[in-house]
C-alpha cells in the first residue's frame, strides 16, 4: 500500500502541473494599449524640451 501512496504522489503533481499549465496559459481578453500609447508620447514631449531656467 506505501508503493502505491509513492506513485500516487507524481501523478497527482502531474494532473497539477497539467492544470496550472492550461490555467496559464488561456486565452485573456486582449486589451487596447492605446492610454498607454499617449502617455508615453506625452512623456517623450516633455523629455524633449528644452529645460525652464533656474
Amino acid at each position: 500500500m506505501a508503493a502505491l501512496a509513492w506513485l500516487l504522489i507524481p501523478l497527482v503533481a502531474a494532473i497539477g502541473a497539467g492544470l496550472w499549465g492550461s490555467w496559464a496559459n488561456r486565452n485573456r481578453k486582449v486589451r487596447s494599449d492605446g492610454p498607454e500609447l499617449v502617455g508615453y508620447a506625452r512623456f517623450r514631449e516633455a523629455m524633449e524640451r528644452p529645460r525652464s531656467g533656474g
